[in-house]
Parts: C-alpha cells; sequence; structure tokens
C-alpha cells in the first residue's frame, strides 16, 4: 500500500513522515482522501471547486470549527491539500443515526453557524447565477451522472436528460435568500463529538448561496441515510421533516426540491 504514496510530493511525504494511516472511502467525492491521526491529505484534480476549498478554508479561520491548511502544493495538474483532522464523528455514525431528534437538532445548529457568518467580504459566491453556470458546462461536456440520482429525477415519471433538467432549472429559479452557505450539507461532511458540532469538511462548494442549498440536501441526506440507501442500517421509523422545527421555519418544498434537481448535475 505504500507504493500509493509515490505520487505525493517529496515535501509532504516529509511532513506525513511514518504516521499509520487509512484510505476514507466515504462519500461521492472523486477526490482520495487518506486519513492520519491527526491531519488529513486530500488528493484532487486542479479546478474551480479544489481552488474554492483552499481559498473558503483559509477566510473560515476563526470563524467556523473547519480544518488548518498545513500544506498545499500542485503537480501534474493535481492538488495535494494536507490539513488538520477534525476531531469526532462523521454525523451519520450510528451513534447520531440512532439518536434522531439529536442527529437533527445538531444538524440545524450547524446550518445556523454557518448563516450567522457574515457574507459581507466572502470570497466566493455560489449563487444560482453561478451554480447554473457551472451546470451548463458539466452538461455540454457530459460530466453529469445519470445513475447515482434520487429515484425518478429521470425516465417516465422524471425528466429526458441532464440538458432537460437544466432547461427547466434555468426556468423556474427562485428567489434567492442569501446566506454563507456549505454548498454540500450532507451528514459525512458534519462531523460531531460530545454532542456539539466539532466541524465541517469538504469546502470546494462553500460561498454566498441561498439557505435552502443547505437545507436541501441536508434533508436528502437524512432522507437517504435513514433508508440505507448507502450501505448502512436502514431505519423502519425516521422523520427528517423535523429539520424544519429544529430551524424553525416553515418548509419551502418547492425549494426543496429545485435545489436537490439542481445538484443531481453536479
Amino acid at each position: 500500500m505504500r507504493d500509493y504514496f509515490k505520487k505525493i510530493p517529496e515535501t509532504i511525504q516529509q511532513l506525513i513522515g511514518p504516521r499509520p494511516y487509512y484510505i476514507d472511502d466515504i462519500g461521492m467525492s472523486s477526490s482520495q482522501v487518506i486519513c492520519f491521526d491527526d491531519m488529513i491529505l486530500k488528493i484532487q484534480e486542479c479546478c474551480e471547486e479544489s481552488e474554492n476549498e483552499l481559498r473558503m478554508i483559509k477566510w473560515l479561520q476563526r470563524k467556523l470549527p473547519v480544518p488548518r491548511i498545513l500544506h498545499e502544493e500542485r503537480a501534474d495538474n493535481t492538488q495535494f491539500l494536507l490539513m488538520s483532522r477534525i476531531l469526532g464523528q462523521m454525523s451519520c455514525d450510528e451513534s447520531y443515526m440512532d439518536r434522531e431528534s439529536v442527529l437533527i437538532e445538531l444538524l440545524a445548529q450547524g446550518l445556523k453557524m454557518l448563516w450567522s457568518v457574515d457574507i459581507t467580504d466572502c470570497p466566493y459566491s455560489n449563487s444560482l447565477e453561478q451554480k447554473l453556470r457551472q451546470a451548463r458546462g458539466r452538461v455540454e461536456q457530459g460530466l453529469c451522472d445519470m445513475e447515482n440520482v434520487q429515484e425518478d429525477t429521470y425516465g417516465e415519471n422524471g425528466f429526458r436528460d441532464p440538458s432537460d433538467l437544466l432547461s427547466w432549472l434555468e426556468t423556474h429559479k427562485p428567489q434567492e435568500d442569501l446566506v454563507l452557505a456549505h454548498g454540500d450539507y450532507c451528514l459525512p461532511n458534519v462531523f460531531l463529538q460530545d454532542d456539539k458540532i466539532s466541524g465541517f469538511i469538504d469546502l470546494g462548494r462553500c460561498g454566498i448561496a441561498d439557505r435552502y442549498q443547505d437545507i436541501a440536501l441536508c434533508y436528502r441526506s437524512l432522507l437517504n441515510n435513514y433508508q440505507g440507501a448507502y450501505g448502512g442500517k436502514a431505519y423502519s421509523a425516521f422523520h427528517p421533516e423535523r429539520l424544519f422545527e429544529a430551524l424553525e421555519i416553515k418548509p419551502d418544498w418547492e425549494k426543496v426540491r429545485y435545489y436537490i434537481l439542481l445538484d443531481e448535475l453536479f
């Protein structure tokens, strides 16, 4: 397995040293993540999202519990990002999934933490104009996955193809309520420890966006995880709609659907 490290720059290899490690294969990201006891090495293709992750992590220092950048290097269009490790467990850990009310309350707290950050000088906008621009590029390049999507997104009861979905999204843009959004607020990206938020990871899509960008993906993530969609334990009774009670808002189901559909193109 040590052959896996041959492509890692020498500077980073020296920082890693002989630490034990494991490869993280949770989540849908195309990046490679190597986990050490006190640090994480994320290896991904250089792109707009990888650039934004670096930018946003730096900007969020002392604003939110996010990793610290220990070293960043690029080679052959690949970014090597060495970061401190967030302590705790992913919020999809069974210890929290078994306590639905606690989990939902903590996820709501995490959303409120994000929304409380002043976005006046936020270095990145992930508003609908930006998201739809990126989506169009992905559709034109044939990068949209039609398999790992929600049931009925495509097919007889859904859209014909990603191009058809994009056209609908461009025609049905909702009014935006802009806040700081994580951008991919799914259970594996929110860490918990001692029944508190310990940190946020995978910040490549973080920036200014509508608050339903995060609400919708959080709701979908709760639904999928409780149904055992990712090979985990399936629960017979669960209530992801309680997220709105914890947020003290009335759900806008049209926006929930819109932002879930938008994410199908990423």
